[in-house]
């Protein structure tokens, strides 16, 4: 097998601001992977929460193509990776490699990837999230309406700023604009259990559905006590990095916010799905800022999920891939093989 590289740059439509940051664009290196005639693609972004630049990325999916061209096909690699995966190898890293495994391991058998995984259903489909930064209540209360009007049914507002009563103004604002959206709720991370005990009932009465990760990560068995007398159903999410983390909050949290790029990829996925099944806690889908093909592998598992926040494309000015839809507010499992998805025309995989 071959492999090759490309590192491309994706400008957000505008800034995101969230508890922590303000993003206006990432840089995403694509994987390319080549074998008798056919091509598997995967992608990895860069990340400043979790200390990956372009140059890292780079580096460390040119060592894991050496690693590729040890193997006879893709098939055999792509066993490989799910037995034993890669240590020391970033989550985000391994998930852009089994991604374009599995694109080329489903082209060659002419299936999509959600029939390699055994999907219940025949095309997965789902309604996505859509993220609303924080902005002023009358800039979220525009873009919500704006947004339902386009078909979306779940929407995510993020919050955690230092005046909660903003995040109070800017929801009830969205709630206004949309009284049918389900609403999610993601201070990522940016409140203390006092401020969150205080808050939360207020939330309920707007109608919020859930909330993702309110306390600081590092503390699991705080969030988990905070999940124990929440009004809320509690989402964890970067205190639910690995299986191992998944494992201590199994049971203990109503939600888990699985990432590829944070967990591993979708055998990492898949595994952390069977973990939680039947413990009360249930499996969330989300994704970092992403080009469609960074989002597709996720999509291929939405029949999997409760809560499904696949729209990182979504964000972008100019996403490079297309095949998953999620502009009415619902993405799908591409029907060709392998992703099923393809560069936008004028793009060069």
């Amino acid at each position: 097998m071959k492999s090759s590289l490309r590192t491309v740059r994706l400008q957000l439509t505008e800034p995101l601001r969230i508890s922590r940051s303000t993003m206006a664009a990432r840089d995403a290196v694509w994987l390319t992977v080549e074998h008798d005639g056919l091509y598997g693609h995967g992608e990895a972004v860069s990340s400043v929460y979790y200390g990956l630049d372009a140059a890292a990325l780079e580096r460390q999916l040119h060592d894991n193509s050496k690693w590729l061209s040890g193997f006879a096909g893709p098939e055999s690699a792509l066993e490989a990776l799910r037995e034993s995966g890669r240590p020391g190898v970033p989550p985000s890293v391994t998930a852009a490699v089994e991604s374009a495994l599995l694109d080329l391991v489903g082209k060659r058998a002419g299936l999509p990837v959600h029939r390699l995984l055994g999907a219940a259903s025949a095309r997965p489909s789902a309604a996505t999230a859509r993220t609303l930064g924080i902005s002023t209540p009358e800039a979220a209360a525009s873009q919500a309406a704006e947004l339902v009007g386009a078909g979306f049914s779940v929407l995510k507002v993020k919050s955690g700023t230092p005046d909660p009563a903003d995040d109070l103004a800017r929801v009830r604002a969205v709630r206004n604009a949309a009284p049918e959206a389900r609403l999610l709720l993601d201070p990522n991370g940016a409140w203390s259990f006092a401020t969150a005990f205080q808050l939360l009932p207020r939330f309920v009465e707007l109608g919020v559905e859930a909330v993702e990760q309110p306390l600081p990560p590092g503390t699991p068995d705080e969030l988990a006590r905070l999940a124990e007398a929440s009004p809320l159903p509690v989402i964890a999410d970067e205190d639910a990095v690995d299986f191992e983390d998944v494992r201590r909050l199994a049971g203990r949290v109503r939600g888990i916010n699985v990432k590829l790029a944070k967990c591993g990829g979708v055998s990492a996925a898949l595994r952390i799905a069977e973990l939680v099944e039947g413990t009360g806690t249930a499996l969330m889908l989300g994704c970092l800022t992403a080009s469609t093909l960074g989002i597709a592998p996720a999509v291929h598992l939405v029949d999997r999920a409760r809560w499904v926040d696949l729209d990182g494309h979504l964000l972008l000015a100019d996403d490079p891939w297309t095949g998953i839809g999620g502009a009415d507010g619902t993405v799908t499992a591409p029907a060709g093989t392998g992703l099923g998805v393809r560069p936008r025309a004028g793009v060069r995989a």
